[in-house]
C-alpha cells in the first residue's frame, strides 16, 4: 500500500511523457523512401543545370524577339549576351554552349535561320567568352578587348550575310556614309585634300571598333549591377570606373 497520495500520482502514467517519447521515437525513426528520394532529386546538379539552361535560353530568345519587333531602345540590346554569360558563371562551359544552341534553334523556329544566326554571331559567342573571362577572374581590360573584337567581327559578318541574301554589297553604302563623315571632318579642320579610299576604309574600321568598345563597356556595367544582385558577381572594375560611378 502506498505511503501517501503523492506516490499514487507519481506511479500513474503521464500523458505528457507519452507525447515526448512519441516525438523522440518519430525523430529517431528512419526517413521514408519517398522523403529520401525527394531530397536526392533536389540536389542533382545535372537536372538543375538543364532547367537553368532552358530557362535562360528562352529568356535570351524573348529579349531578342521583343527588341526586334518593338524596338524599345538600346536598353534591351545591352542584355543580349548576359543570359548566356550567366549560365557560364553558374554552370560552366558545356551548359553555356547548350544554351546558345537551344537559343539559336528556338529563334530559327520563331524568326527564321538568318535572324538566329545573327544572334549567335556575335551575341552568343560574346556571352560564352565573357562568361569564361568573368569566371576566371580576368581583368576588365582583357574582357573589354575581347568583347570589342567579337562585336566587330559580328558586325562584318552581319554585313557579309545580308549582302549575300540581298544580292547587294552593303559595305559600299557604309563607305559612302563614312566618306561623307570624312569630308565633314576635313572641312572643319580646314584640310582641302579629299580623303582617299584607304583612309575612308580605315576610318570605317575605327568607327566600328569604337562603337563595339562602347557597347562592350555598357554590357560590363549592366552585368556589374545585375549579376551582383543575382549572387554571381563579375570581377571588380578598374579604379577609374569606380571613381566615375562612385562605386565601392
Amino acid at each position: 500500500m502506498p505511503n501517501s497520495k503523492k506516490d499514487l500520482i507519481n506511479d500513474e502514467p503521464n500523458w505528457v511523457d507519452g507525447e515526448v517519447n512519441q516525438d523522440k521515437n518519430q525523430s529517431i525513426s528512419p526517413k521514408s523512401p519517398e522523403t529520401s528520394q525527394i531530397s536526392s532529386y533536389k540536389f542533382k546538379p545535372e537536372t538543375i543545370a538543364l532547367v537553368e539552361s532552358a530557362f535562360l535560353a528562352s529568356t535570351a530568345s524573348l529579349i531578342w524577339l521583343i527588341d526586334y519587333y518593338f524596338r524599345l531602345g538600346p536598353f534591351l540590346k545591352m542584355l543580349f549576351p548576359l543570359p548566356i554569360a550567366l549560365v557560364y558563371l553558374r554552370r560552366g562551359r558545356r551548359a553555356s554552349i547548350m544554351t546558345t544552341i537551344v537559343c539559336g534553334l528556338l529563334l530559327s523556329i520563331l524568326m527564321g535561320p538568318p535572324r538566329s544566326i545573327v544572334y549567335i554571331i556575335p551575341y552568343g559567342l560574346m556571352g560564352i567568352q565573357l562568361g569564361a573571362l568573368w569566371r576566371n577572374g580576368a581583368s576588365w581590360y582583357l574582357s573589354l578587348l575581347v568583347g570589342s573584337v567579337i562585336g566587330s567581327f559580328g558586325f562584318f559578318f552581319r554585313f557579309w550575310l545580308f549582302s549575300i541574301l540581298l544580292g547587294e554589297d552593303l559595305w559600299v553604302y557604309v563607305i559612302n556614309q563614312i566618306t561623307g563623315l570624312a569630308d565633314w571632318i576635313f572641312f572643319k579642320l580646314g584640310i582641302l585634300a579629299e580623303p582617299t579610299t584607304l583612309m575612308v576604309q580605315i576610318l570605317a574600321v575605327i568607327v566600328v571598333l569604337v562603337n563595339n568598345f562602347i557597347y562592350s563597356l555598357t554590357v560590363h556595367l549592366v552585368a556589374l549591377l545585375m549579376l551582383d544582385r543575382l549572387r554571381n558577381p563579375i570581377p571588380r572594375p578598374p579604379s577609374w570606373i569606380k571613381v566615375i560611378l562612385d562605386y565601392e
